[in-house]
């Protein structure tokens, strides 16, 4: 019986032993996981906003008015001029180097002839005349009354009364030209052009070409001399001045002219010529 009542004070007692606290088990670390870890975004360093410099405000320039010119257009009317035909009406007629029977005779034409009317001077009393498919070197110069002219002369083209003159390649300018007036009188003098022998044209040896004032126009008149003086009129009241110049003949052709120192309406006296270059 007391061998059955130590058994039981001796489980008991076991009991008790298990049921007190003890060392802790060891317990066993979690196994890593399989899945790894994702980066973890570091946060950035936020700036610190900083002053931003303002530029001064700048001038506005104030827009200047420009005028701008605009050129206008003006058409230049250019006359038309016509060339004429024109029949010769005495038997004979002298055709010329210069608009005047002055000039030095250049050949003849007959009765009936037919020319081509191809200039005029300014008043068209005298016409240069050509013949068709001639070549225009061997225009003359005609006294229009002593032709029959198909149309108006005045439709034709003014040309330069020296556009056919053959020039001297042998003798100068005439010197000592001065001119003097008297009233509407004016009178040119120049000194002699000496010739040698052989050179004579045989014909006038000297022409004053004038502008001179007529009824209220500047009118173109040639004077032939034998002399070595012309005079011509020169009335006032012309808005154009009056000119003149002088040349000489020989065989060969006519000198340089020289421009003469026209006397003013008004004013006598002697005035000196000038050379022409």
């Amino acid at each position: 019986m007391l061998r059955k009542v130590l058994a039981l004070i001796a489980l008991v007692i076991a009991a008790l032993a298990c049921a007190l606290p003890g060392a802790p088990a060891a317990t066993e670390a979690p196994a890593a996981s399989a899945i790894p870890p994702s980066d973890t975004a570091v946060p950035s360093e936020t700036p610190v906003p900083t002053d931003t410099p303002t530029a001064p405000p700048t001038e506005t320039e104030t827009p200047t008015l420009t005028l701008t010119v605009t050129q206008t257009f003006t058409p230049t009317i250019t006359p038309t001029y016509a060339v004429l035909r024109g029949s010769v009406i005495p038997d004979k007629l002298s055709c010329r180097f210069g608009p005047g029977a002055m000039y030095l005779y250049k050949y003849g034409l007959v009765a009936t002839a037919r020319m081509d009317v191809i200039g005029r001077i300014e008043d068209g009393t005298w016409v240069l005349l050509l013949s068709r498919g001639d070549r225009p070197g061997n225009a003359c110069w005609a006294n229009a009354s002593l032709l029959d002219i198909d149309g108006d002369v005045m439709a034709v083209a003014p040309v330069d009364p020296h556009i056919v003159m053959p020039w001297s390649p042998y003798y100068p300018p005439l010197t000592g030209v001065s001119a003097s007036r008297a009233g509407n009188t004016v009178t040119v003098f120049w000194h002699p052009l000496i010739l040698r022998a052989g050179d004579d044209s045989e014909q006038i040896p000297y022409i004053l070409e004038a502008w001179v004032c007529v009824g209220g126009q500047l009118v173109f008149t040639p004077v032939g001399s034998y002399e070595t003086a012309a005079s011509v009129t020169d009335e006032p009241g012309c808005a154009e001045p009056s000119h003149g110049r002088v040349l000489a003949a020989e065989k060969h052709g006519y000198t340089r002219w020289v421009e003469v120192a026209w006397p003013a309406v008004g004013a006598p006296g002697t005035a000196a010529a000038t050379a022409t270059p």
